[in-house]
């Protein structure tokens, strides 16, 4: 059974123009999938901010003692 529209010709014709037709985009792997997301999603300032100063509170990792007896 097909299943038709309750909407009028014009709701119809003004909710095709509403709904932006994105194409499907298929990713190799979730490394790039997570690049892609990261590129399209933006940061708000104050989490932003409050990431870097937890980054800074990090301390560096620490060198072991075979790579400081030979530099």
């Amino acid at each position: 059974m097909k299943q038709q529209s309750k909407l009028t010709p014009k709701q119809e014709h003004v909710a095709e123009r509403q709904t932006p037709a994105k194409a499907a985009q298929e990713f190799s792997g979730s490394d790039e999938l997570l690049r892609h997301d990261a590129a399209q999603t933006t940061v708000p300032p104050e989490v932003a901010e409050r990431l870097k100063k937890s980054a800074a509170k990090i301390p560096p990792p620490k060198v072991s003692w075979f790579k400081r007896l030979f530099n």
